[in-house]
């Protein structure tokens, strides 16, 4: 029995992949000796085996096979500036000649804080702490908001992700949204909060949720205004209005996280989406804010985060402690990232990924595979989750649902993604990805490519013209 068409090309990808990356094979295997599947960080597997890199300068990275490669992915939004900013740079070695390990506060967390404050006031951050990753500082977010309103549920939305420890894929919100007994459709590590999952941009089956929770249960909402690890699906302005009024109506806490949206507005994705009308209590960082070094982040109300003060004594503050929160690698380069990353570089990379999205675009309604009938939700589509039924595309308002495409793009300025729907959706993603890598283009198995500051225009228009070469191969097996 012959394969099918989508395994064949599973199978002729992988082929070529493997006769163009033996040493990367090579390392893999010997890796395996020593971590499981070869593996320390599983959003950088890819099969057959991922690719080793040797080197990154710029915009480019570069495998031990020699292969150099543009880079679309920029460590999922935390390589903003690249691999060789001389900012950077500077910043990381003005802290090596100062020495490192202090043991102490140093004069550079200071002043980093005071930056975060003023950048963020706008989305509702008074006091901010910092942390080590976006999953510490969505750690202690929550613990905050429990802490603060004696309460213990958390409402988070289906395909959220806040973490290695906070993971929340439909299958596993239906799962417990139903009330199953058997067992999860996968598997997962997420702290023992009480979590109840809504389905996002669902007003409708969110409100039925949240006024079926027992009364003042709700300890606080939490939810990405873009969702990276979901495949860059933007929340609904209106959604997020919601939330907020409902979060005041029950006296619960909205938790925004911008680990990784923050890059998409000057004061962050929840200002720009709601045009400074929404505030949160708490919301996280993480990723480009340190400069590309390890670092987290959580701020917001001075009330909540008062909690946090030393002084207060042991039977009124809450713990906070990390021996790398403050540490000075991060605390000099975060105070030049800000100051690189202002408002008039977020407007030039929105607009850039807007140039990107719109090559995009013209692609896929060129090769015939997005039907005439998406052309109304190109510009502010969003997707509408449900627990009783299939994601739909909407404009917002009173427009019809549609039907996800085989192939689309999901995206919010310099966030983007190219996905595909179906049973096969994941078979494809691996096509596509190994079909871009062959064209020197370096992204996200799943097809996240979040813009970096050094890439350029002309890499744009290679990466437009792969995306329709891609296409036009494909078209007869997408269209089958």
């Amino acid at each position: 029995m012959s394969p099918s068409p989508v395994a064949a090309a599973v199978a002729a990808a992988h082929a070529t992949f493997e006769a163009h990356n033996p040493e990367s094979r090579r390392l893999h295997t010997e890796a395996a000796a020593h971590m499981p599947g070869g593996n320390t960080r599983t959003v950088l597997y890819a099969e057959p085996f991922p690719v080793a890199i040797q080197s990154g300068k710029g915009n480019t990275l570069t495998s031990v096979d020699g292969k150099t490669y543009i880079d679309f992915l920029g460590e999922f939004s935390a390589g903003l500036f690249g691999h060789s900013h001389p900012r950077i740079a500077e910043a990381v070695q003005t802290a090596l000649a100062s020495g490192w390990n202090y043991g102490g506060e140093s004069v550079a967390e200071k002043k980093l804080a005071a930056a975060v404050t003023s950048r963020f006031a706008a989305g509702g951050v008074e006091l901010v702490r910092f942390t080590n990753s976006g999953t510490e500082a969505n750690t202690f977010a929550i613990g905050a908001a429990i802490a603060h309103t004696g309460r213990k549920t958390i409402l988070i939305f289906s395909s959220g992700y806040h973490g290695g420890t906070f993971v929340f894929p439909m299958d596993l919100c239906r799962w417990t949204h139903n009330g199953s007994q058997d067992e999860p459709p996968v598997r997962n590590m997420n702290l023992p909060h009480n979590f109840v999952a809504a389905p996002f941009n669902n007003l409708a089956e969110t409100k039925a949720i949240i006024d079926a929770l027992p009364a003042d249960s709700l300890a606080a909402i939490m939810i990405e205004p873009v969702q990276g690890s979901g495949g860059c699906r933007p929340a609904a302005p209106g959604f997020l209005k919601y939330l907020r009024e409902t979060a005041d109506r029950l006296g619960a806490l909205l938790i925004i996280d911008e680990v990784m949206t923050s890059r998409l507005g000057t004061s962050g994705a929840l200002a720009a989406a709601t045009e400074n009308t929404v505030r949160a209590d708490l919301m996280t960082f993480g990723k480009w804010i340190g400069g590309g070094m390890t670092f987290g982040g959580f701020g917001g109300r001075r009330d909540v985060m008062a909690l946090f003060d030393p002084a207060l004594g042991a039977a009124k503050r809450l713990m906070h402690p990390g021996t790398y929160n403050n540490n000075v690698f991060t605390m000099n380069a975060g105070l030049v990232a800000l100051d690189i990353y202002n408002a008039e570089a977020v407007a030039a990379l929105n607009a850039r990924g807007d140039k990107l999205k719109a090559g995009i675009d013209k692609a896929l309604f060129a090769s015939g595979l997005y039907p005439d009938d998406h052309a109304a939700f190109l510009k502010d589509v969003i997707e509408v989750d449900s627990f009783e039924g299939e994601t739909k595309l909407y404009t917002g308002g009173d427009s019809t649902p549609v039907a996800l495409p085989r192939v689309f793009l999901a995206s919010r300025g310099s966030m983007l993604n190219l996905r595909f729907s179906g049973s096969d959706a994941g078979h494809w993603h691996n096509i596509y990805y190994h079909f871009m890598l062959e064209k020197g283009i370096y992204m996200a198995s799943r097809g996240y490519t979040p813009l970096n500051l050094v890439i350029e225009d002309k890499d744009v228009d290679l990466f437009v013209s792969a995306v329709e070469e891609f296409l036009a191969t494909y078209k007869a097996e997408l269209s089958a």
